[in-house]
């Protein structure tokens, strides 16, 4: 197992950064790899499951495993075929806008291919 930290600091108000991130019909908007998300929730909350459709049309299954709305964090686990992820997503306060982290928990094989599109997506995240 393989763990892999990402940040990324942007002038969008860390608000709505986390409205962004809880709004499960918000990702493709911020995340170009994801093309579609299916969820009944419109929320993420602890045991939200769904799947995740990528550009290419890989799915990948999902359940949240918490949610803190206070603290601006939650965290997945994330599954296609034998790939199994979990990732932690934090979002902060910075002077001028907001950052972001995600720690990614897997194969370090996966964690390299995936880590481009993530880190370009957490830039689009807080962009302003």
């Amino acid at each position: 197992m393989t763990i892999l930290t990402l940040r990324a600091e942007g002038a969008a108000p860390p608000e709505d950064v986390w409205l962004r991130y809880v709004t499960p019909a918000c990702w493709p908007s911020w995340s170009p790899q994801i093309r579609a998300v299916r969820v009944e929730d419109e929320r993420l909350a602890p045991g939200t499951r769904g799947e995740v459709v990528s550009l290419f049309g890989v799915t990948a299954a999902f359940a949240v495993e918490s949610v803190d709305e206070e603290r601006w964090r939650w965290v997945w686990r994330v599954r296609s075929g034998p790939l199994r992820l979990r990732l932690s997503h934090a979002v902060v306060r910075r002077p001028g806008g907001s950052a972001t982290t995600l720690r990614i928990e897997g194969p370090a094989l996966a964690l390299a291919a995936y880590a481009g599109p993530a880190r370009w997506a957490l830039g689009r995240l807080v962009r302003g």
